[in-house]
């Protein structure tokens, strides 16, 4: 059976999206509850898949990564082969924050944060030696007007 979140679990969730630092004390009073019921449906979410990880936010600028690009990328390849391949490449590969399987035109998309150009190169020449690809685009992002990890609950 699905877990169904109600209105209470719905605002836990916001509250922890928010800043999952805080304590039990401070998300039941922001929710109106008291701390064990808060603290029993945090744990039945997370025992249903709702709430996956706890994780910091990292300001990727302070910590030198300058660049974020998106790159396109077009294949000619649809073996189970080549996408076992390409998958645990981009699965190892740290710089790639997010990856995406489109329909469309283009294959695939990814969201790779470097230091520079220059570290971007590095990431592309390793990906293309060792999976080959038929079209590449990198497009890099001039500026970051929003981003969010948070849904809307």
């Amino acid at each position: 059976m699905t877990f169904r979140p109600d209105e209470t679990d719905r605002k836990i969730l916001a509250e922890l999206q928010a800043d999952s630092g805080r304590s039990l004390d401070e998300i039941a009073r922001a929710v109106g509850s008291s701390k064990t019921p808060v603290w029993n449906r945090i744990r039945r979410m997370r025992e249903a898949g709702i709430i996956k990880a706890n994780t910091v936010l990292l300001d990727a600028e302070a910590l030198g990564f300058e660049a974020t690009f998106f790159v396109l990328i077009r294949t000619s390849e649809h073996e189970a082969d080549w996408q076992r391949k390409f998958l645990a490449a981009l699965r190892a590969r740290p710089e790639v924050q997010e990856a995406h399987r489109l329909a469309g035109d283009i294959d695939y998309i990814l969201k790779v944060r470097v230091r520079n150009a220059r570290a971007y190169d590095t990431f592309y020449q390793a990906l293309i030696s060792e999976v080959r690809i038929y079209n590449v685009t990198a497009l890099l992002s001039m500026e970051e007007i929003k981003s969010t990890v948070a849904l809307p609950l």
